[in-house]
């Protein structure tokens, strides 16, 4: 096999990879109503039980950190998506409500490996493939939240058990996941682990700094999206209960349709560029949130949410590999932790506010939080080092960083 047979063949794995964790995620979190019917799991608990899914994951991104340097990401990722499939199964297979809590803490163990393990693969591909490719796999992902999230809704629309809804996905992804494993690339460099420790110490601590900030924000504003959109359309801006269900489909299909073009972006703009706009598109949706006289408007928000805050969280594991590419698998499973703290903060962030002040109140906290990432762009590269036309490196220079003209430790 030549070696841009197997960078395709990787590339393709991984992608299905992403669209297969997309499609598992969206399974669970759509059906939490059921989840909490089915275990009697009253709501003052709830929380708790979804709190403990990323505190989990984020320890156990910080463990793959460590293990990574023993068995390599390939490895963990081989292993960690059965078992997310897994966990999922279990959710919907219990009875009792020790059973919720055990296949959830499965879950967010082997979740956190995974989404860790999967960025430091794509990551490592761009670097082999010298162009932005990352925004690609984040697609994938959407497009296997939108397929999660129809399913869900087949489910419940069909009224089928918990069980009975998730098992055909794991029947047919688990083995295609397993089978497309064989053929992940892991493009580490073989540096040395003095290396690896020196370029994470406590000044390369503080240049990740700013993207671990970033991706916090990001993800405040995704669960914003996420958690609170319907709420938002039907008690604030008087939509009827159907109509209310749209917003989170309008932002996962502007957040594919993104996704898939936003590659190209990069390629000709670079990412310091694609990322100030995104910042600036979200943050205006927003604003057309909080200030939305009715239901349509509002959805215009969203709209603009999903075309925005597309961009920002792949080119911000893609940054840490730039920065660090002695040590992006260490990088990327440390900022990986942000995404669960803005996924923990966001929600009772701005329903907190929301219920203390208002609501449309409320729109304008992640708004000004995803306007931070401004002041950091710069992080995401030198204004030069963009990707594609005249700067894709040859196939003999693939194990280049592709971030050769940013800054490097």
């Amino acid at each position: 096999m030549t070696a841009d047979v197997r960078l395709r063949h990787g590339r393709g794995s991984l992608g299905f990879s992403f669209f297969v964790q997309g499609v598992t995620f969206a399974l669970l979190v759509t059906r939490i109503p059921a989840i909490q019917d089915r275990y009697g799991i009253s709501d003052g608990l709830l929380p708790a039980f979804l709190a403990a899914v990323p505190i989990l994951a984020g320890v156990s991104s910080v463990a793959t950190e460590h293990l990574v340097k023993r068995v390599g990401p390939a490895t963990v990722l081989r292993w960690a998506q059965p078992l997310v499939l897994l966990a999922l199964l279990g959710v919907g297979a219990g009875s009792q409500m020790w059973h919720a809590a055990l296949a959830l803490g499965a879950f967010g163990l082997s979740v956190g490996a995974l989404d860790a393990s999967m960025n430091m693969l794509g990551v490592s591909l761009q670097r082999a493939y010298g162009r932005s490719i990352m925004l690609g796999f984040h697609a994938a992902y959407s497009l296997g939240g939108i397929v999660g999230a129809s399913a869900a809704w087949a489910g419940a629309h069909w009224h089928l058990s918990l069980f009975t809804s998730y098992l055909p996905a794991v029947v047919v992804l688990l083995p295609l996941a397993f089978y497309g494993s064989r053929f992940y690339v892991d493009q580490r460099d073989g540096k040395d682990q003095a290396a690896v420790d020196k370029g994470l110490g406590v000044g390369g601590f503080r240049l990740l700094l700013p993207l671990c900030l970033v991706m916090a924000c990001a993800y405040i504003g995704d669960s914003t999206v996420s958690n609170w959109s319907a709420k938002y359309l039907q008690d604030v801006l008087g939509s009827s209960e159907q109509l209310a269900t749209v917003p989170y489909n309008v932002y996962m299909v502007t957040t594919l349709i993104g996704r898939a073009v936003g590659d190209l972006g990069v390629r000709r703009f670079g990412a310091v560029a694609v990322v100030r706009i995104g910042t600036v598109v979200a943050a205006g949706g927003f604003a057309v949130v909080a200030a939305a006289p009715g239901a349509w408007t509002g959805m215009l928000g969203f709209t603009l949410l999903g075309i925005g805050l597309c961009v920002i969280v792949p080119q911000t594991f893609a940054a840490a590999g730039r920065l660090f590419p002695a040590a992006s698998d260490t990088a990327i499973a440390r900022l990986n932790i942000f995404n669960y703290v803005g996924f923990l903060i966001g929600s009772p962030l701005v329903g907190g506010i929301g219920d203390a002040w208002s609501y449309r109140g409320a729109m304008l906290v992640p708004m000004a939080l995803v306007l931070v990432t401004l002041f950091h762009a710069r992080s995401f590269g030198a204004e030069g080092a963009r990707y594609g036309v005249g700067h894709e490196r040859r196939a003999g220079d693939r194990a280049v960083d592709v971030g050769r003209g940013g800054n490097e430790v």
